[in-house]
C-alpha cells in the first residue's frame, strides 16, 4: 500500500471545473469519488431520462476514477441516489446493460437510496463511489 496518505485532489480536465468541492480525493490507494450528477461538459443535465442520465453521470465517476489510475474493476462500493426509486427500477435491465457496457461484469457493494431533490433540480440521479487502486497502477495527481 502506498505510504502517502495526504489528501489530493482529484479532478478530471474532462469535467467541469469544480468549484468548493472535488470530483474525488486520493488518499494513499484509495480514492474517494465525489458524487456525480449527469451533468455534461456544458454543465447541463442530459436529457431523456434515468437511463441516460445514469450512463452520463457514471462515466463522470469513471473519468475521475481513470484520472487516478483506476478501473472499474477497482471500485468497492457505489451509492446511488435517486429522486425517483420506481423509475430506476423499471429501468433497471436497461440500466444493467449500461453498467456492464462502461464497468464489465463486476458490481462492488452498492445502495441505492431515495431522495427528494438533488442539486439540479432536473437530475434524478447521483452517483458517488470508494475505489481501491492498486500502486502499479496508481496515478497520484501533481507527482
Amino acid at each position: 500500500m502506498t505510504a502517502d496518505l495526504t489528501p489530493v485532489a482529484v479532478n478530471p480536465a474532462s469535467l467541469p471545473a469544480p468549484r468548493g468541492y472535488s470530483h474525488g480525493t486520493l488518499s494513499g490507494n484509495t480514492l474517494y469519488l465525489g458524487g456525480q450528477t449527469a451533468l455534461d461538459g456544458q454543465m447541463r443535465i442530459v436529457p431523456g431520462g434515468i437511463v441516460e442520465q445514469f450512463r452520463q453521470a457514471f462515466s463522470n465517476v469513471l473519468a475521475t476514477l481513470s484520472e487516478a489510475g483506476g478501473i472499474p474493476s477497482d471500485l468497492v462500493s457505489i451509492t446511488i441516489y435517486l429522486t425517483d426509486i420506481p423509475d430506476y427500477q423499471a429501468h433497471g435491465t436497461e440500466i444493467g446493460e449500461v453498467w456492464r457496457e462502461l464497468a464489465g461484469p463486476v458490481y462492488p457493494a452498492m445502495a441505492g437510496i431515495g431522495t427528494t431533490a438533488l442539486w439540479q433540480p432536473e437530475a434524478m440521479i447521483e452517483i458517488l463511489g470508494v475505489a481501491v487502486i492498486p500502486d502499479e497502477r496508481l496515478v497520484r495527481p501533481g507527482a
